[in-house]
């Protein structure tokens, strides 16, 4: 059996009303997503995580060197793709293009085998996964509170355990915000705050130890992802948990990140850091030096199906009888992408969401919504008869 074909579909859908945080307002969702298909007709869907018609000049490089492969040999496949893009690729775009060509191949190999990606990984280790909603974007340039404990309560109605809000637009202002967010939601429900690299450390430093009583779950991103060692002082000046990764590239972008003891949680988007091939072995390098993972989920509903998959393996370091709930990010701002493209939908019962048991990653695309969303007048293929 080999892969004949790989096509690429960019989608965008519009908002119907603008959000920001502490870097870029978005005005809408734009995704590349990416089928494989293999000689005996079986298809697997994966997607990137950046911008989208980049990404899909990207597969363009990538894909000639994987048509004509086994999709069995996903780790094969991985290897040449980087190897046929090292010299340039080491980090970025090119190295999310790679991602969601494996991401798809690894849907398609469970689909040709009959088993589902959760058991192609070795098994799972806990088949319910605990998401936290990922929302409270501001909306309003003037009042950015505004509608945001309203936002928090729903959350909390919906049966969320745990949700992250937006800071990064100013140390009083974020200390205003986060006040209120916990007033609302009470001490039960964790919170989080991301600053998407908003700070100074001096900066850093004084909203940590100003919002350390709200009992943050962590910090995400509160510096530069460039500065590995002011992120390892913040670390010991504060009692929140600091995280990040989300723009960190494959093992040895994430070794770097360790090595470093830049953060107690990392964060890599296993739609952008190498796929699934990549984020077993950043699994590996983080078990064996006792970091948390809980990765970064952004995009339609496949790369969440990817990371409930990839979470039930996560090994729990170290064992004991009762068990820690393992995270995960649940995107919950306006995305037609995430809740229309795939079927069957997904369902949070319980604060909880099922790992899916069906092949590969347990979904499969609404070609009609596909259609619909498309902006790609000509589809990107690349293939062999």
């Amino acid at each position: 059996m080999k892969i004949i074909k790989i096509e690429t579909f960019v989608l965008k859908d519009k908002l119907s009303k603008s959000f920001f945080f502490s870097q870029w307002e978005y005005s809408e969702r734009c995704i590349c997503v990416v089928k494989v298909t293999a000689s005996d007709g079986t298809y697997g869907w994966g997607e990137g995580y950046g911008p989208a018609t980049i990404l899909e000049e990207g597969i363009k490089i990538i894909a000639p060197h994987v048509i004509g492969k086994n999709p069995l040999e996903n780790e094969v496949i991985w290897n040449h793709m980087y190897r046929k893009t090292l010299d340039y690729a080491r980090r970025g775009i090119l190295v999310a293009s790679l991602s969601a060509i494996d991401i798809a191949i690894w849907d398609l190999k469970g689909k040709i085998l009959g088993l589902p990606i959760s058991t192609l990984l070795g098994g799972s280790h806990r088949t319910k996964i605990r998401p936290y909603a990922t929302g409270l974007y501001f909306t309003n340039y003037e009042n950015p509170a505004e509608g945001l404990v309203e936002e928090a309560k729903l959350y909390v109605k919906q049966g969320f355990k745990a949700m992250k809000m937006k800071v990064g637009l100013g140390i009083k202002q974020d200390i205003e915000i986060v006040k209120s967010i916990r007033e609302a939601i009470g001490p039960d429900i964790d919170l989080m705050v991301d600053s998407n690299h908003a700070y100074t450390l001096r900066e850093a430093i004084e909203l940590s130890r100003k919002i350390e009583k709200y009992d943050i779950g962590w910090f995400e991103e509160p510096i530069s992802p460039e500065f590995y060692e002011q992120s390892k002082e913040l670390r010991s000046k504060t009692t929140i948990p600091i995280s990040g990764g989300e723009c960190e590239y494959l093992r040895f972008g994430f070794q770097q990140l360790i090595k470093n003891k830049a953060v107690d949680i990392i964060q890599p988007d296993i739609c952008a850091s190498g796929g699934l091939t990549e984020a077993k072995r950043i699994a590996a390098i983080a078990s064996a030096n006792g970091i948390d993972l809980i990765p970064h989920t952004w995009g339609t509903s496949i790369g969440i199906h990817v990371a409930l998959h990839f979470i039930s393996n996560l090994e729990s370091i170290p064992g004991r009888m009762n068990q820690p709930e393992f995270l995960m990010e649940y995107d919950q701002t306006e995305n037609g992408l995430r809740d229309k493209l795939t079927f069957p939908k997904i369902e949070m019962k319980n604060g909880l969401i099922d790992v899916p048991n069906r092949p590969g990653l347990g979904i499969d695309i609404d070609e009609k919504i596909l259609h619909k969303f498309s902006i790609t007048k000509n589809l990107t293929e690349s293939s062999i008869i």
